[in-house]
């Protein structure tokens, strides 16, 4: 599965548009079709898309689309509004933690020990808070300091001695819960209290209906403010540009992708401030890797790094960033994790913390094989997995279902993605 890009290409136009249309960047030649063909423009490009080996995002939108029918069949309260605000608080936690695996993937590269920084990273801000009576604001901080110094040493060790990060991962795996237990002391769980800030911020702060429609409408604006000013810098260059009429029935389909969730939440108790919260490093992220120099050099060494450091990246300084942000996502995935339940104990980022953060990352579309994907890739890979886990919690399953489901879904999201690989070989564009 991928995730959506602006470097798709399509092959299979409906009518040729112009003499020069195969000449056009990939995604210029989707926009030309879609503005002169409309839907039938949209299909063909898919199916070009999916005959190279790059099916975009529709089994990903396709796959959520799938769960939710067959939960709703069966549970009658799947889709309700209450239960979709549940969904969305649940995914806060792992999906921010997806967000650093999805950057470590895109190196080719792995973080095993996620769970025990986002556990370590409760019981810091737990204990900083209750404990020593530090302020929110700095309990906070110190959590994310935690990630922030042991990611740095995993990249040290990765560039310095060449140890595979598989390798050296699991050994944090080991080791951090031992801080974990170091840090909690002989209490095993500290209780942060309900009425703090932070138990206030993860379970009853939501948007009212206005403020989410407003920030939709802000949204839509700045991203056809975005597109209209790109477009027309392009034409000021002498390129070709994406149409008016593209951009608006982009906007019109982004509108409705927004408005349709926040409508349904609103119905219960709103769009939750984490889950917004969590949305911001998703948002950040994108244009981060798509638009900087440091963005391109995460996916140039991910796609192959022998030539990315010919052609003058410092592999060494993307490494250490890269394995740095994992680790400090991971640490805000604690603090979500620990101000939830209002509590850190021994079983933080435990259980299966690291299985769904990974499996997020690449049923969302990140490739295992390194330089493909998307931050995006967090945000579709966490619904798909919380719709799982909450639809079989509906219907009283065993715990061990969910396991194996999941299990399921994350190798035919491998299997795909390698058919895509394969595929796109065979295209000449791997």
């Amino acid at each position: 599965m991928t995730t959506p890009s602006n470097d798709v290409e399509s092959t299979s136009p409906v009518t040729p548009a112009s003499t020069d249309a195969a000449a056009l960047p990939a995604d210029l030649q989707d926009e030309r079709l879609i503005s002169e063909h409309g839907i039938s423009g949209w299909l063909s490009a898919t199916g070009g898309r999916i005959r190279t080996g790059d099916p975009g995002s529709l089994p990903v939108v396709i796959g959520p689309v799938i769960i939710w029918i067959v939960f709703q069949s069966l549970n009658g309260n799947f889709l309700s509004s209450r239960n979709l605000v549940n969904l969305t608080l649940q995914s806060a936690a792992v999906g921010t933690i997806s967000v650093g695996v999805v950057l470590v993937l895109l190196l080719g590269q792995i973080d095993l020990s996620i769970g025990s920084i986002s556990g370590l990273s409760s019981a810091v801000l737990a204990v900083g808070f209750v404990n020593h009576g530090w302020s929110a604001p700095v309990a906070i901080i110190a959590a994310l300091v935690t990630g922030l110094v042991i990611g740095p040493v995993y990249g040290a060790i990765f560039t310095t001695f060449g140890v595979p990060s598989f390798v050296i991962t699991p050994a944090g795996l080991l080791g951090i819960p031992g801080l974990q237990l170091l840090v909690l002391g002989d209490e095993g769980t500290v209780n942060l209290p309900f009425d703090s800030g932070l138990v206030n911020f993860a379970q009853k702060t939501f948007l009212v209906p206005a403020a989410s429609y407003a920030l939709i409408a802000a949204v839509v604006a700045v991203y056809v403010a975005v597109r209209l000013r790109a477009g027309a810098q392009r034409k000021a260059a002498g390129l070709s540009a994406p149409s008016t009429t593209a951009t608006i029935v982009r906007a019109v389909m982004l509108a409705l992708i927004l408005g349709v969730p926040a409508f349904v939440l609103n119905r219960d108790r709103g769009v939750p401030m984490m889950f917004l919260t969590f949305l911001a490093p998703v948002v950040v992220m994108d244009p981060a890797l798509r638009r900087t120099s440091w963005g391109r050099a995460v996916m140039a060494v991910g796609g192959n790094v022998e030539a990315a450091r010919r052609a003058g990246i410092r592999v060494t300084r993307v490494y250490l960033s890269v394995f740095a942000l994992t680790a400090t996502f991971a640490a805000l995935g604690g603090v979500f994790a620990a101000c939830r339940p209002a509590a850190a104990n021994q079983s933080s980022g435990g259980a299966d913390t690291n299985l769904n953060a990974i499996a997020a990352a690449v049923i969302g579309g990140t490739s295992l094989f390194g330089g493909r994907g998307s931050a995006y890739s967090a945000l579709l890979g966490v619904i798909v997995i919380q719709s799982i886990s909450s639809g079989l919690s509906l219907l009283n399953l065993d715990s061990s279902v969910r396991y194996m489901v999941t299990g399921g879904v994350l190798l035919l999201a491998v299997v795909i993605d390698s058919l895509s690989r394969r595929s796109r070989a065979a295209h000449g564009r791997a």
